[in-house]
């Protein structure tokens, strides 16, 4: 080979060596980015990370909010109707969240099986359910239309006890 045409090469590999670097780096960076989404379900059953940032999704348990009256600690349980997610979350709930409705959470999955959310992300309307949410129902082989108006019923229910933080709007 002669020592020009060897020195291009040389080159050549060098540049694709770079730009495999490059590549893998970038995307080692957005592997943390990632939220990939969790029913209770599947997080019963093991299909979801700890200790790394994750969605999860249900429809709020009726009767499991508890609120620390000296701070803005919540607790609440998700279930999709075959398994519940216990969720822990510091800060102001969005007004639409209530109990019998579909949230979406972000936050870490702790080795305990609790979820230590970030975010709390409800729905934007009476018939609104996200579709991950949706999904994850339609899954475990239950229908969400069933829930929407299940989760009518119980809203009614709270707006007739005036526990419907929607009445302050």
């Amino acid at each position: 080979m002669r020592p020009k045409r060897k020195q291009k090469l040389l080159v050549m590999l060098g540049l694709v060596s770079l730009a495999a670097i490059a590549v893998g780096l970038t995307l080692y960076a957005l592997r943390a980015n990632i939220n990939l989404f969790f029913s209770p379900v599947q997080i019963a059953q093991g299909d979801a990370p700890f200790e790394r940032q994750i969605r999860a999704g249900g429809m709020v348990k009726e009767g499991s909010v508890a609120r620390d009256p000296e701070s803005l600690d919540v607790a609440f349980t998700v279930t999709d109707y075959v398994d519940d997610l216990e969720v822990y979350y510091s800060g102001i709930l969005p007004d639409l969240f209530r109990e019998g409705q579909g949230v979406v959470v972000i936050g870490e999955l702790q080795r305990d099986g609790r979820l230590y959310a970030d975010k709390v992300l409800a729905r934007h309307d009476e018939n609104y359910m996200p579709p991950e949410v949706a999904q994850a129902l339609e899954d475990a082989g239950y229908s969400p239309a069933d829930y929407q108006a299940k989760a009518a019923e119980v809203g009614k229910r709270l707006r007739e006890e005036g526990d419907d933080p929607t009445l302050n709007q």
